[in-house]
């Protein structure tokens, strides 16, 4: 039976055996310059020897014990009990009928946890809210009551401490047992096949367990199937617009941890040998863990496809790289965590594994620096989301158009119509500049009128233009500033700041070239006019500046002064408000003029 055992576990894990292999290997090596280094070395003197029948440790009794009633070697298997309850003269007597009582409570009315739930260390388990000498094995039911089955650490002399069947669950097992000889298997099979047995189970028992085997997953296949049927008919009854991908989830591992508790269920009941249940819980066990695992594989794929669906119908590219790797990292890790799980199971070391898994992973991290450093940048991009597919932006001397987020880099269409592609390392580590982000664009300007202009024209001017700006129904008035820097090496210099609102670059440039006209009528109405950094060789007879011109805006500047009404060096509340939006945008005559939402 163990070899059966065996061999089904080495099929179902074939997959794993190149994934194993590097690691049994590295394990091996290790071993071999341990034994190098020690060789030499004096051996220390061992007090207590090894326990010859595997006690130590509670995984190994179960063990043992399961393999002595196997080969109906009683004697052998009482020396996995605690018989200290039975005086000295009638142990021996006794032994071997308590362990052949003990293993038909266990065929008919009981069961042992399996293999893997029993700890290989000395010390046993820590977390079974029991005392530190004692583990639970399992559990019998006698006379309407359960009882449970426990291993206790008993101190011996010459082994050390071993773990035995505990005296308090031994008592309780009658001389006499009230339980029929002939099981419900017994009944309907033949004697020829209940007579000839293997590994110490009758052919009966085999032939039962092949017949519950598929039996089990049957009847749980139908369950789900039902299950499924109900839940997808109350799903669109209730949430028509749901789709159903998560309850579909459910099935196959429903339907596989089902009938591993079918199996394990119907085989208790059944009366089936306490040795083969015992061998097959192995198998349960990996049968359900990969029904766990099947589950949460299914649920990423179905959160995956929710992801992928809303990202492509935002068109967010970047997003969808995100939620593709996701997934894939989750597979792996759910692969790998499955392997752990069922390599320990099947009662592989994976220390030594995990250490060398250790180290090569290191390894390669060093290996693959820059790609790492581009995988977390990209998740950096695209979780900050310092800009978008379609911004366009300025990343180091790069300029232009963000076309593309990937998982490795980002690509740009330049000016130039060419594309730039940027390793996310980088990429995270550069100053960005979104101007797709901007809510309002700057207009700043300076205006080099000639020194020939007078100071009435300047204020004339500084007067005219903050009205212009105030009055403009896209330009921001928080600050509207327009104000007389000073003397230039060859103009007088005035500069005029504002913010424009616009929705992109396109529309600013058309409010930016309303203003700049508007801002040359008022220069031309004052008088004045544009400096240039250029020396002037009069041939003939200057006329000067229009003196008439000059003369009404002196005269207005006179106006304001007597009236108190110069705004200088800034305009009052009262003005402001009055002069707001009062211009008329776009200009009279514009074919804009229609459409402008102004």
């Amino acid at each position: 039976m163990i070899k059966i055992k065996r061999t089904f576990l080495l099929l179902l894990l074939a997959f794993l055996c190149g994934q194993i292999y590097p690691t049994l290997a590295y394990a091996q090596i290790t071993d071999s310059l341990q034994a190098v280094n020690t060789q030499g070395a004096p051996e220390e003197v061992t007090q207590i020897s090894q326990d010859p029948l595997g006690r130590s440790t509670p995984r190994g009794t179960i063990q043992g014990y399961v393999e002595a009633i196997a080969r109906e070697n009683y004697e052998k298997a009482a020396q996995y009990f605690d018989l200290s309850y039975v005086p000295k003269r009638k142990r021996d007597e006794k032994a071997a009928e308590i362990a052949r009582n003990f293993q038909r409570l266990l065929n008919f009315n009981g069961t042992l946890l399996p293999n893997n739930f029993f700890s290989d260390k000395p010390s046993g388990r820590a977390d079974d809210f029991l005392e530190d000498n004692l583990d639970k094995a399992g559990s019998f039911i006698l006379e309407g009551e359960t009882v449970p089955v426990l291993l206790e650490k008993v101190e011996q002399a010459e082994h050390g401490p071993i773990w035995l069947f505990s005296a308090q669950t031994l008592e309780k097992v009658p001389d006499t047992l009230d339980i029929a000889d002939v099981s419900k298997i017994e009944k309907y099979f033949p004697q020829v096949l209940l007579e000839n047995k293997w590994d110490g189970v009758s052919y009966a028992h085999w032939l039962m367990i092949a017949i519950l085997t598929p039996l089990s997953f049957l009847v749980a296949w139908l369950t789900a199937k039902i299950g499924i049927f109900i839940m997808r008919r109350i799903v669109h009854k209730f949430w028509p617009n749901r789709h159903t991908g998560l309850v579909e989830a459910f099935a196959l591992p429903f339907c596989l941890f089902s009938a591993a508790w079918l199996f394990s269920t119907s085989t208790q009941k059944m009366g089936i040998s306490i040795i083969a249940r015992q061998n097959f819980s192995e198998i349960t066990v990996i049968v359900a863990w990969i029904a766990f695992v099947l589950l949460l594989w299914r649920l990423v794929n179905v959160f995956a496809e929710v992801g992928i669906h809303r990202t492509r119908y935002r068109g967010d590219t970047g997003r969808l790289s995100a939620v593709l790797f996701f997934r894939r990292v989750a597979k792996f890790v759910l692969i790998g965590v499955g392997c752990i799980f069922v390599l320990d199971i099947i009662g592989v070391d994976i220390t030594t594994g995990l250490a060398a898994l250790g180290i090569g992973g290191l390894a390669l991290a060093l290996g693959a620096q820059k790609t790492i450093e581009n995988l977390v940048g990209s998740l950096t991009v695209i979780f900050d989301q310092p800009v978008r597919v379609g911004d366009y932006c300025q990343v180091g001397e790069i300029a232009g158009t963000i076309e593309q987020i990937g998982m490795r880099s980002t690509r740009i269409r330049t000016l130039d119509r060419t594309v730039v592609t940027i390793p996310n390392g980088d990429f995270s580590a550069q100053k960005i500049e979104n101007y797709a982000l901007r809510d309002m664009f700057r207009y700043r300007h300076i205006l080099g009128l000639r020194y020939e202009t007078s100071p009435d024209q300047i204020r004339y001017l500084l007067v005219e233009l903050r009205k212009i700006f105030y009055a403009h129904p896209r330009v921001n008035d928080d600050p509207a500033r327009v104000r007389f820097l000073g003397f230039g090496a060859s103009s007088l210099d005035i500069e005029i700041f504002a913010y424009v609102h616009a929705n992109d670059y396109n529309e600013f440039l058309e409010v930016q070239e309303d203003l700049n006209l508007r801002v040359f009528d008022v220069v031309n109405e004052s008088g004045s006019g544009f400096a240039f950094p250029s020396q002037t060789v009069y041939m003939a007879q200057d006329q000067g500046l229009d003196k008439a011109k000059t003369k009404t805006a002196e005269k207005q500047v006179k106006d304001w002064i007597a009236n108190n009404d110069l705004q200088i060096p800034q305009f009052d509340f009262e003005t402001i408000k009055d002069l707001e939006d009062t211009l008329s945008y776009p200009p009279e005559g514009s074919g804009m003029k229609k459409t402008d939402p102004k």
